[in-house]
């Protein structure tokens, strides 16, 4: 009896907690659906800057798909920064598979001088935060000529080191047995990469996919520093242009900006899971 109590009181707890992360979901796709005058009265508030708390409907007393008929029929900036936030996010993801792939299978096959201290270097370097990389970052850019243009953007998040750390820990895991029989079948180091490292390290590097989309779908510091020029920024930017006033536009324009990123974490949850707890794993 004791035990179903804890358990219970457990089940509760987890509840409140996915409760309390779910709500600003909730908030959104309900505050988008809603017109102006019932969000007026809702976030008056903190709108209008009157006294009192803001009272949220459970669900709205006139549910209305006006504001996103004027975001995807009226707002063709929204469209274009749309194009620019996948246009980036795609050759993100594509130019850390071909650096970091080749990258985390030789730290985890290959023997050469200053390894663990290279690898260490990688590790701080993946630790650091945007603030501290950012001038020298920007400096480097800037003698590149790549200011203003949305390789500024892309170049650094190709060279990130986060995805080598995650693909590497699959790749040192498979077994030296298994690479040895290859070799000896006659198997090059491309084909090793290929028909061994790329099915058995799957599970690293679809991960590092996960998470490199959703962090380059939702970037701002690394734009915001590198882009001068408004229609080249990415939808992440988009949203705090919104002003207050049109509350109702902005619920509306950020439950489609997660459309895309909730449907890639739902795809890759599971490989999303299995690579983290690979790379939580000691050598």
């Amino acid at each position: 009896m004791k035990r179903k109590i804890i358990q219970l009181l457990y089940a509760g707890i987890l509840l409140l907690a996915g409760l309390a992360v779910c709500a600003p979901l909730f908030l959104l796709l309900s505050g988008s659906l809603m017109d102006e005058w019932e969000i007026g009265q809702a976030l008056g508030p903190v709108l209008q800057g009157g006294s009192g708390y803001v009272d949220w409907p459970v669900l709205p007393s006139y549910p209305t798909l006006a504001h996103y008929g004027r975001l995807l029929l009226g707002s063709p900036q929204f469209f274009v920064l749309f194009w620019n936030s996948v246009k980036m996010t795609l050759l993100i993801l594509a130019g850390q598979l071909a650096v970091a792939v080749p990258a985390a299978w030789a730290f985890a096959m290959y023997p050469f001088p200053w390894k663990k201290i290279l690898f260490t270097l990688y590790i701080v370097l993946m630790l650091m935060p945007f603030q501290v990389t950012m001038l020298p970052s920007y400096l480097v850019l800037n003698r590149m000529e790549l200011v203003n243009t949305e390789w500024a953007v892309i170049l650094p998040a190709v060279f990130s080191t986060f995805p080598v750390f995650l693909i590497y820990r699959g790749f040192s895991g498979i077994p030296e047995s298994l690479l040895e029989a290859a070799r000896i079948d006659g198997a090059t180091e491309g084909r090793l990469l290929w028909s061994v490292g790329l099915p058995l390290g799957s599970p690293g590097i679809l991960a590092s996919l996960v998470l490199g989309f959703l962090e380059a779908w939702g970037m701002m510091e690394q734009p915001l520093a590198f882009l001068e020029d408004r229609m080249l920024w990415p939808l992440s930017l988009y949203l705090p242009e919104i002003g207050l006033e049109q509350a109702g536009y902005a619920f509306a324009a950020s439950v489609i900006t997660l459309i895309p990123a909730g449907f890639v974490f739902a795809l890759g949850q599971d490989y999303l899971e299995q690579g983290i707890a690979m790379s939580g794993l000691k050598e």
